[in-house]
């Protein structure tokens, strides 16, 4: 069972799990807790997971302050505070991985290690004209089974479409009780839209894994590589035949690539 934390004046939603060395999960656009389930599920035996909503999805409020990445990161420094807890392993994907690198500048004390999944540092041309794209889509799209279906193209492998995956998580989405309202949706996506920490990137002092998939077509390998190109000493690894949310499709490969580089931070000290 979740419960809501009093995070620098912003009530976080949190889900956690295990006990071990403290493992942060970051969600991206439109994502709750509930979207790292095979991570809290099957780490738990061997890690603390701390997975939260992030400011206008699920149950966490959306404030009308203006909402951008390096608040989000703010929120996710301050849950840390919150919970006593000095430093964690600290793993996003998507937006969430953009809030993660914003977390490792801005608090690098609060950061053990990053595994940033489906990330970039700066949004290119296509970027910017995809999510254009979801902007209005999300509008005007005919009914919300319809926008899932839609944005979902961009997000799963055609295998999760083919082998029913994907109508799986469709109907979860819709029944789940705390949707997002449209308004959320597009304020979280312009936030990510501007993210930009690629003359920054140098500045990261922790170890780092960039995984992207192969097929991905939100953010494509070449991204991922810009970024482990940009932070010293960082690993980057390409998933064959996965696409945007490989933690979620593979989540037993996921986990156990996780585990293997927390474990290889923890041996180095």
């Amino acid at each position: 069972m979740g419960e809501t934390i009093d995070a620098g004046g912003v009530d976080l939603w949190v889900e956690r799990r295990g006990t071990g060395p403290d493992v942060l999960l970051v969600a991206g656009l439109g994502d709750t807790a509930e979207a790292w389930q095979a991570q809290l599920d099957g780490l738990a035996d061997r890690y603390r997971l701390t997975a939260f909503d992030n400011r206008g999805a699920g149950r966490t409020p959306l404030s009308e302050e203006p909402l951008s990445v390096p608040r989000m990161a703010e929120d996710a420094a301050a849950l840390l505070d919150a919970l006593g807890i000095p430093a964690a392993h600290v793993a996003g994907f998507s937006g969430g991985s953009f809030i993660a690198q914003e977390l490792a500048l801005g608090r690098p004390e609060l950061v053990s290690s990053l595994v940033l999944v489906s990330t970039c540092a700066r949004p290119d041309a296509y970027f910017r004209s995809m999510t254009g794209f979801w902007h209005w889509m999300a509008e005007r799209a005919p009914s919300e089974r319809a926008m899932l279906e839609a944005f979902f193209l961009w997000v799963y492998t055609p295998r999760a479409h083919a082998d029913g995956t994907v109508a799986r998580i469709v109907e979860e989405t819709l029944a789940f009780p705390h949707p997002q309202s449209v308004d959320a949706f597009q304020r979280q996506l312009a936030s990510f839209v501007r993210h930009d920490t690629l003359d920054r990137l140098a500045q990261i002092t922790a170890p780092t894994l960039v995984l992207a998939g192969e097929l991905d077509l939100a953010t494509p390998p070449r991204l991922g590589r810009v970024v482990a190109e940009g932070i010293p000493d960082a690993e980057f690894e390409v998933l064959p035949g996965e696409a945007h949310q490989p933690f979620q499709e593979v989540p037993d490969l996921f986990n156990a690539r996780a585990d293997a580089f927390w474990r290889e931070v923890g041996a180095r000290g």
